[in-house]
């Protein structure tokens, strides 16, 4: 039967139980179990070493008398201690095969024995390994292997309890983070639909996320051109988001301010998203100039398509793109497609790929073609209403499956 713990001991654990239970900070934990640990087993040094189970590493923030420490979970002493999940002491490090000298060469130290105790959480699993170095009156014994048991016990659910409030926290600043985000992305979509005689002109966009890659914008150029933009940046999160508020600045400022021409302003935002992005990412791109007197569509795509024309007696007319995205080749030019002249009760519809890529349950896609009869369908109604068709259909379409795309659209209609 073993023995008792010593009251002297016992008292020390109940303690640092007690400190353990005032703090949930993890670096005040740490450097905590380690000078209670020196402490209590009256030794030189103490380390404890944190499981990342994804990198399958040991990481070490506080190590007395050592720096950050990295090392692989399966090897020395400190792997048999989380693989038999028990208490490993070695009276004569130098002697055991395990040990690694490596860290003793480098700073002058001499270890001379070494007491491991696994730290194991409520659930199971595995937090850490706390380690003890060189007693100070020979080697570690029994007494010192049931204390730093019954300390380890104790600071594996504070460290484990610690590290998930400290995940949750990041996950709420996230959360927040990305909410501010998204607030701040739909700031910079139009706030107002354009007004003009003679037209019915909407947007809309939908992230898939709490930030999305797609936007649009109306540029008043004049008081009868109007120029239209619609972008979709390959990726979803952050980074695309970041994308598509940078072009929108830019398109802002290249069509209004410079009055450059929309393939001008499309050939000198290419060549500034090809020196920005990574070599995977690019945009695909509508950019038009809406002359509402003459009644004429001006535009080039740069990969983003198709434009929907709904002529009248329900004919519709598909242009696809006829340049590449953006961002992929720097000096490439861009030609104006063939403008779309509008006839009262004509529309032109853009919509990004979010639509005609969504899948439902049975894995299949809304499609172009169910797209394209859709519109023609809803001809004769508003600009709004063909928008909430569109949005209604897709939905259905879905029947509920998880929207994985951002859905971007833009409907213009001549009344008048």
């Amino acid at each position: 039967m073993a023995e008792p713990i010593e009251l002297t001991g016992a008292v020390a654990i109940l303690e640092v139980a007690r400190r353990l239970g005032a703090t949930i900070d993890l670096d005040e934990l740490l450097d905590l179990i380690v000078n209670e640990t020196i402490k209590v087993l009256a030794c030189d040094r103490a380390s404890i070493f944190l499981h990342e189970a994804d990198a399958h590493e040991f990481v070490t923030k506080v190590a007395h008398g050592l720096g950050l420490v990295r090392l692989s979970a399966d090897r020395g002493i400190l792997g048999a201690c989380a693989r038999q999940r028990c208490l490993v002491n070695v009276p004569d490090a130098y002697a055991d095969d395990r040990f690694n000298p490596d860290v003793d060469r480098q700073t002058g130290y001499r270890t001379r024995n070494i007491l491991s105790c696994p730290l194991i959480g409520y659930d199971g699993q595995l937090v850490g390994v706390v380690q003890a170095v060189n007693k100070h009156d020979g080697a570690f014994g029994a007494g010192d292997e049931r204390l730093l048991e019954a300390l380890g016990a104790q600071a594996a659910v504070a460290l484990q309890r610690a590290r998930l409030l400290q995940e949750y926290a990041k996950k709420q600043r996230m959360e927040q983070e990305l909410q501010l985000a998204r607030e701040i992305q739909q700031g910079l979509l139009p706030r107002d639909n354009p007004r003009i005689d003679g037209y019915q002109i909407v947007g809309w966009n939908r992230p898939a996320d709490e930030t999305g890659g797609d936007g649009y914008d109306f540029i008043s150029l004049s008081d009868d051109r109007l120029g239209v933009v619609l972008a979709d940046a390959s990726g979803h999160g952050i980074a695309p988001a970041l994308v598509v508020a940078q072009l929108q600045a830019m398109f802002r400022v290249l069509l209004s301010s410079m009055d450059l021409g929309h393939c001008r302003v499309l050939q000198c935002v290419n060549k500034r998203l090809a020196a920005d992005l990574p070599p995977d990412r690019f945009v695909t791109a509508f950019c038009g100039v809406l002359d509402t007197r003459r009644h004429i569509l001006h535009y080039c795509s740069a990969g983003q398509g198709p434009i929907l024309h709904v002529r009248r007696g329900g004919r519709l007319a598909r242009f696809d793109a006829t340049a590449c995205p953006l961002g992929i080749l720097p000096e490439m030019e861009f030609h104006t497609d063939a403008p779309i002249h509008l006839q009262v009760g004509e529309s032109v519809v853009l919509v990004t790929d979010g639509f005609y890529e969504w899948s439902n349950s049975r894995e299949e896609q809304f499609g172009l073609e169910r797209l394209e009869r859709l519109v023609v369908d809803l001809a004769e109604h508003s600009a709004q209403a063909i928008l909430e068709g569109i949005r209604r259909d897709v939905n259905r379409f879905a029947e509920g499956t998880l929207q994985r795309d951002d859905l971007t659209a833009i409907v213009i209609k001549r009344t008048a």
